[in-house]
């Protein structure tokens, strides 16, 4: 008799926050063979078992998806990697209930004759003119991407509360947040990295941790490996251009401000933006990740000032800052 192993394994749902426009619904997520290790806040060795734990987790292709909105059941199936996502052409009569902020939503896995359901959120912008993409390591999470045995370091035996946000990060973002809202509303935020999906919940909870506004979270294909792990991070980055001319097309009414940092690709990537979107970026930020600034990203960023756009190349957030307020942002 034949046994498959799979008929045993508990099958495990992730949904992602996901966005919404007047004309778009996007949903996507992962499903996995098993659920995932339960990152440790206090113990740094269970921490860095449930981190290796993390980049071995399997995903299940051709998995079976549903999207519950609007009184439907919308079925697709997971990628080979396990990925899945609704993209979903909207109705007057939703768009009528969703509002502004964020809205819940559900998703169901059905496989091998067991359901699970999973709630998230999706984000609707307030009205505004404003929305903010920033990167995540070395912009806003101390991450040490110059050097890599120091951040593999990190990453394995600092958990969620040892690791360090740069100061004034958080003042900074929740004033881009704010800016030009009234009564509480805020700007849309998305964080874009190369950090892989295995990532996402570590990022969410730091995030929150820190007092961070709450955004959609945009990652990197997931990994399956440990010898993944060793390079997480690292590669090429262009689906961080593509993921951020996704965000700009969804909504071509805002502006956009992005902020990186020189470790990697970030100013080369908001380079082309600025090019591929003449009308869509307010400024750039560009946080100085050595003693010294680079010749490369000034000469990029002197370029896109040429072309009418505000930039600051800075080593602590209080020139961010002060430079918001100079330009009139907030």
């Amino acid at each position: 008799m034949r046994s498959d192993s799979n008929l045993h394994l508990k099958s495990d749902l992730k949904v992602y926050r996901g966005y919404v426009s007047d004309k778009l619904l996007v949903v996507f997520g992962h499903v996995f063979k098993k659920k995932a290790t339960t990152l440790s806040e206090k113990s740094r060795f269970k921490h860095a078992y449930s981190i290796l734990r993390t980049f071995q987790r399997k995903t299940i292709s051709d998995a079976d998806v549903f999207l519950h909105f609007n009184n439907k059941k919308i079925h697709t199936k997971t990628l080979s990697d396990g990925y899945f996502r609704f993209s979903i052409p909207l109705e007057t009569s939703f768009q009528d209930n969703t509002q502004s902020g964020w809205n819940k939503i559900e998703v169901e896995l059905n496989h091998e004759g067991k359901s699970v359901k999973k709630a998230t959120e999706i984000l609707r912008p307030y009205d505004g003119k404003l929305a903010i993409i920033s990167d995540i390591d070395d912009t806003f999470l101390v991450s040490h991407t110059n050097n890599l045995f120091k951040k593999i370091y990190v990453l394995l035996w600092r958990n969620v509360n040892d690791r360090k946000i740069f100061e004034d990060v958080t003042a900074h973002y929740q004033q881009l947040s704010k800016a030009g809202q009234e009564k509480g509303e805020t700007n849309a935020f998305f964080y874009v990295s190369s950090s892989e999906w295995n990532l996402y919940n570590f990022i969410e909870k730091f995030t929150k941790i820190h007092n961070l506004p709450k955004a959609v979270i945009k990652l990197k294909t997931i990994k399956t490996s440990l010898l993944d792990f060793l390079f997480t991070g690292r590669g090429n980055h262009d689906h961080k251009f593509q993921k951020i001319k996704e965000i700009i097309e969804f909504y071509p009414h805002l502006e956009f401000v992005l902020l990186g940092d020189d470790s990697q690709a970030d100013p080369i990537i908001y380079e082309k933006t600025c090019k591929v979107f003449p009308q869509n970026i307010k400024a750039i930020y560009i946080r100085q990740t050595k003693k010294q600034q680079k010749s490369s990203t000034k000469k990029i960023l002197q370029n896109i000032e040429s072309l009418g756009k505000k930039t600051c190349y800075f080593l602590k957030s209080e020139e961010a800052i002060l430079h918001s307020k100079e330009i009139g942002i907030v």
